[in-house]
């Protein structure tokens, strides 16, 4: 050890590139097949989520393990959470045994028991099914494939280890068909599907991160903000991605400033909560604003309750108060030039908040 913090970095050099076997801005199918082997000293999820029309929305995850604990052998799992006007969100969890999970290292395809996560970078499906409820999921990429530089952050003096996170598909159409409890239903909206696995526990890395993704008008949003932990030199990861009509046009890490307005302590979780999370993007005399204006709170999770048995009791010990919050609401694109405001548009959106740290560090 040096003696002085560590950092974080985006790996995002020529040699990083070589090393990883991907070039800048040209992903493959097979960054979003599997890219661990399973076993101990690796998580990997396959996340997708959408607003659907009626206001629902749905999130679904097919894990290899749960991400507090990558030591672990490969324990599989889907986790569903569904949100639907005038009803108590559903939460459902289906977990088998390793040998009926499967992985191609090809491309995404999948499998957790009878269910399925497949496709191609651009077109995807996805079943789910257990007891009385069954979910399909057909989504169709408008925005391409896209990570910020490699997609892998680097954690230590030596690159000691890592977090990756590919966006596969920044935004796209999806058409769902649901049937809980004998209740059969059609929904269509927007959805986005991104890929994420990593070498270490992430609380040993990360404090916390803001996370959204949204479309305002015919713009396509991805962005996030993390904070490393002490041992890395509280450094600031910045990631913002901007589509219009389908094309990018704004991801430029350096030109983004973030800050949080109207913070209050969330009583649940006893983590600090922002109404309004706003990224600005400077481009010359070009600027973006993005504003993600919390409206509720649909998840307020502790994470020691996904732990069971002994590492459940350990971290209790430790006092581990990690939390994971996902909101829903506004989120608002303003456009300036010169200074001059030339566009104004919002839609309903979904983010995050993973706070694995302790406040105020």
């Amino acid at each position: 050890m040096s003696g002085h913090p560590s950092s974080a970095r985006f790996a995002d050099k020529p040699e990083d590139y070589a090393n990883l076997g991907i070039k800048p801005r040209d992903i493959q199918p097979f960054e979003d097949g599997m890219r661990t082997d399973g076993g101990p000293g690796g998580y990997e999820w396959w996340y997708f989520d959408s607003h659907l029309a009626d206001g629902s929305s749905l999130v679904i995850v097919f894990f290899t393990k749960e991400m507090m604990n990558p030591g672990g052998k490969l324990a599989p799992f889907v986790t569903v959470e569904l949100d639907r006007p005038g009803r108590p969100t559903l939460h459902l969890e289906a977990r088998v045994a390793p040998d009926a999970f499967s992985a191609s290292r090809d491309r995404c395809d999948v499998r957790i028991g009878d269910n399925t996560f497949r496709g191609d970078l651009r077109d995807y499906e996805i079943h789910f099914a257990k007891d009385d409820a069954t979910i399909d999921v057909k989504l169709t990429g408008e925005v391409p494939a896209w990570r910020p530089t490699s997609g892998y952050m680097y954690f230590g003096d030596h690159d000691e280890h890592f977090f990756a996170w590919l966006p596969a598909v920044p935004q796209g159409t999806v058409s769902v068909d649901l049937n809980i409890g004998g209740e059969p239903a059609h929904l269509e909206g927007v959805g986005y599907h991104d890929h994420n696995w990593g070498d270490a526990p992430m609380m040993k890395l990360i404090n916390h991160w803001y996370w959204g993704r949204a479309q305002a008008g015919d713009y396509s949003i991805v962005a996030s903000y993390i904070f490393a932990q002490k041992a890395y030199g509280d450094a600031e990861l910045p990631i913002f991605m901007l589509a219009k009509g389908g094309r990018i046009i704004a991801d430029d890490a350096a030109k983004v400033r973030f800050h949080l307005e109207d913070e209050h302590v969330d009583e649940q979780s006893g983590k600090p909560v922002a109404d309004l999370v706003i990224y600005d993007y400077e481009d010359g005399p070009e600027r973006y604003r993005v504003t993600y204006r919390r409206s509720q709170t649909i998840v307020d999770e502790q994470l020691v309750s996904r732990l069971h048995g002994v590492k459940r009791l350990l971290a209790t010990l430790a006092r581990f108060d990690g939390s994971y919050l996902r909101f829903t609401g506004e989120v608002q694109l303003q456009r300036f030039v010169g200074g001059e405001p030339v566009e104004d548009v919002s839609d309903p959106g979904i983010w995050e908040m993973m706070y694995f740290g302790r406040v105020g560090r």
